[in-house]
């Protein structure tokens, strides 16, 4: 019944700063991109932009799979992101961590080598 994860959308109430600081951060272009929403395909998983949405400060945590959480860490805070939750072992070789993007949406990330991109 279920394929798995695919879409995760972030509120942007400034669409064209958002779609330039992900555009930045992911190294890609928007495959799909209007003034209602901006989509990025990330790797065969959606980011999406809604100037509509509202940020919360209470939510789900989406987590995007990195290699190295240090240097994500780093890139993410090096062009904008603000740190949420610090990085940190939560067992085997499994890191988390969470940033706030320059929008308020909690960005996370995991290193997580039980689940290695193709």
């Amino acid at each position: 019944m279920f394929e798995g994860l695919r879409t995760v959308i972030y509120a942007a109430p400034e669409i064209k700063k958002a779609k330039e600081w992900y555009s930045n951060i992911l190294n890609i272009h928007p495959y799909f991109d209007e003034p209602y929403y901006v989509g990025f395909n990330v790797q065969g998983y959606e980011l999406g932009l809604q100037p509509d949405k509202t940020p919360c400060k209470t939510g789900t945590a989406v987590y995007w799979g990195v290699r190295n959480i240090h240097e994500s860490w780093d890139f993410l805070i090096k062009h904008g992101a603000s740190p949420l939750e610090e990085i940190m072992h939560v067992g085997g070789d499994v890191y988390v961590a969470t940033v706030c993007d320059p929008f308020g949406n909690a960005f996370g990330i995991i290193q997580n080598p039980n689940f290695i991109a193709k």
